[in-house]
C-alpha cells in the first residue's frame, strides 16, 4: 500500500488532494501503528475529505458514523429489525404446538418456549450501524467517526471501548473483535473540548486555513483551466478576507466555490463590483458581507505580486478597482 510518507503525499494528490509532508506522516503512522487520527481544525479545511481520500487511496470502503447531539450507542452501533422478529413470532405461534409436544406442566412449557429466545435475539435480527458495521468487517475499512465535539460526553465515553481495543458488545449476544482493525478518523470543529481519555488513544492532526502557495495549488486541482493570475488574486483576496473579524471565517471550500462561480461568470480579472456581486458565495452572514464591502476598497488596492515573482520585485501597474 503506503511504503513511505511520500508514498502517502503522492497517493493523496492522485486523489486530488494538496497536502504537506506533516499530514502525510501522521496518516502514514496512523495506517502503521494501526492508532486512531483525531483531526481538528475550523469547518471546511478539509478534515473529512482527508478520510475520504484516504479512503480511496488505500482501496478501503469508507464506513462514516455523523455525529449530532443526543447520538447513543443504539444508533451508532445496532438495532433489532423488528419487523422480522414481528414475522418469526407468527411462525412460531403457528408451531406452538408442535414446541409445547410432550410437555406435563406449565413450568415445563414455559422452559420451552424460553428456549426460543436465542433464536429471536440472534446475529440474524441484527442491522449493523456504522460502528459495528467497521468492527464486524471481514476486509480493512477507514471509519469516519465525523463532527465527533457534536456528540455527547457519554457517548464520547462509550467510543473509548471501540477506540481501545477495537471491539464492542452487544448484551444480548456478546462481545465483537475486529477482524481487521479499520483505520479511523475522528473529526472535530472544536466545539467542544474532547476529553484527555479520547485523545489520549489517538494521534492528534491540527489542519488549519492553508497559505497561499498551498491554496494555488489546491485550486490548480480543484478549478482546472482557471487563469494563473485570477487565481492568484482569488487567494489572496481570500487570505486578507480571514484576517478580518468575521463571524465565519471563509474556508478552502468557499475559495473553490467562488473560483467556480467566476468561472462560470467569464471573468477574467478581479474588480470591485465582481466581488460585490459574488460576495454572498463566500460569506455567509450579512454583518460579514457588510463588513468586508467596507473594508474590500483597502484589500484591493494593496497589490500583490503575480505568482512565481521574485520577493521585492516590482508590481505591474494596475487600473483602479482591479485586484492584483
Amino acid at each position: 500500500m503506503f511504503e513511505t510518507v511520500e508514498d502517502v503525499q503522492k497517493g493523496l494528490e492522485k486523489q486530488g488532494y494538496i497536502c504537506d509532508r506533516r499530514i502525510a506522516t501522521v496518516v502514514y503512522l496512523a495506517l502503521k501503528l494501526e492508532k486512531p487520527v483525531l483531526v481538528e481544525g475550523p469547518a471546511g479545511v478539509g478534515k473529512t475529505e482527508l478520510a475520504k481520500v484516504v479512503a480511496k487511496a488505500s482501496g478501503r470502503p469508507l464506513i462514516r458514523l455523523q455525529c449530532y447531539e443526543g447520538l447513543d450507542e443504539a444508533k451508532a452501533l445496532y438495532e433489532w429489525e423488528y419487523s422480522k422478529q414481528l414475522l418469526y413470532t407468527q411462525i412460531l405461534k403457528e408451531k406452538i404446538s408442535e414446541v409445547m409436544e410432550g410437555t406435563k406442566s406449565l413450568r415445563e412449557a414455559a422452559e420451552r418456549v424460553g428456549q426460543q429466545d436465542s433464536v429471536f435475539f440472534s446475529e440474524q435480527f441484527i442491522v449493523s450501524r456504522p460502528l459495528l458495521h467497521a468492527i464486524t468487517s471481514k476486509e480493512p475499512t477507514a471509519l469516519l467517526i465525523d463532527e465527533v465535539d457534536k456528540s455527547d460526553p457519554e457517548f464520547e465515553a462509550f467510543l473509548l471501548e471501540v477506540l481501545s481495543d477495537f471491539q464492542v458488545t452487544v448484551p444480548e449476544i456478546g462481545t465483537f473483535e475486529a477482524v481487521t482493525r479499520p483505520v479511523v478518523f475522528l473529526t472535530s470543529n472544536d466545539a467542544r473540548e474532547m476529553s484527555d481519555a479520547l485523545k489520549r488513544r489517538c494521534l492528534h492532526l491540527w489542519i488549519d486555513y492553508p497559505d497561499e502557495e498551498v491554496e494555488r495549488k489546491i485550486l490548480e486541482v480543484k478549478v482546472p483551466g482557471m487563469d494563473t493570475k485570477l487565481a492568484a488574486d482569488v487567494v489572496s483576496l481570500m487570505q486578507k478576507l480571514r484576517g478580518l473579524d468575521l463571524k465565519k471565517t471563509p474556508s478552502i471550500s468557499e475559495t473553490i466555490d467562488w473560483a467556480r462561480a467566476l468561472l462560470a461568470l467569464n471573468a477574467s480579472s478581479l474588480d470591485e463590483d465582481l466581488v460585490k456581486d459574488t460576495m454572498s458565495v463566500i460569506l455567509k452572514y450579512e454583518a460579514d458581507i457588510r463588513k468586508a464591502q467596507q473594508e474590500l476598497s483597502r484589500m484591493m488596492t494593496k497589490a500583490t505580486p503575480p505568482p512565481g515573482a521574485a520577493p521585492g520585485a516590482p508590481v505591474p501597474p494596475r487600473k483602479k478597482g482591479t485586484l492584483h
